[in-house]
């Protein structure tokens, strides 16, 4: 029976493509972690909104990008951390709601202008269009929203409305889905009326605007 050296290092990987493996996922580890201190130095004023929103937003696309590389490695952003005892609920929930803080609460808000209105009115309609068009999965119907929620967020008199809340959870929902998964009818339905209704409030105040 051979013996173990204390002295000898111990290897996670035996060939190149394991090595590779572990690779992509040291890579998605620091970028929680990047993400995770990004968050915390925001919300401490450590780093202006200007500079938090490229950084975040830098960060979420590489997520991303490395969860589609790491593929059945990782199930869900969950079990990562759970199984690589990480505690960064900061990250966890930029990640869960895809897009910057500054876009989930608007706080970038400022005098719209009339190109602004044309563009969030259009992303307005296109989205409802896709709906009735039948788009259904993640893959089509995430950065539609994504967009619409972005145009949004650059109106102060939208950035409480209750509209505008629901169409952050629906992000939250579709964020957390599989990139084929699809919505029910009843969830397309739901969806379709919440955005209707943000559409409304959305022009009711700009009417409204002092």
């Amino acid at each position: 029976m051979s013996s173990i050296s204390l002295d000898e290092e111990v290897r996670l990987y035996t060939n190149n493509t394991e090595r590779e493996k572990y690779n992509l996922l040291a890579t998605l580890f620091g970028i929680i972690v990047a993400l995770e201190y990004v968050e915390r130095a925001y919300v401490r004023d450590s780093i202006t909104a200007a500079e938090y929103s490229p950084a975040c937003t830098r960060l979420l696309s590489q997520y991303k990008t490395m969860l589609k590389l790491v593929g059945d490695e990782v199930l869900s952003i969950e079990q990562f951390m759970t199984r690589y005892r990480m505690d960064n609920p900061a990250a966890l929930h930029r990640i869960k709601v895809g897009v910057p803080a500054t876009v989930e609460h608007s706080s970038e808000a400022g005098p719209e202008t009339a190109k602004q209105v044309a563009e969030t009115t259009q992303s307005f309609i296109t989205f409802m269009d896709a709906l009735r068009l039948n788009l259904r999965t993640k893959e089509e119907l995430h950065p539609l929203l994504r967009d619409l929620v972005t145009s949004c967020s650059k109106f102060k008199g939208h950035k409480d409305s209750e509209g505008r809340s629901r169409m952050v959870s629906w992000l939250i929902t579709l964020n957390g889905m599989q990139i084929s998964e699809r919505l029910s009818d009843d969830q397309a339905r739901q969806l379709l009326f919440d955005i209707e209704h943000s559409y409304n409030e959305f022009f009711q105040s700009l009417s409204t605007k002092p």
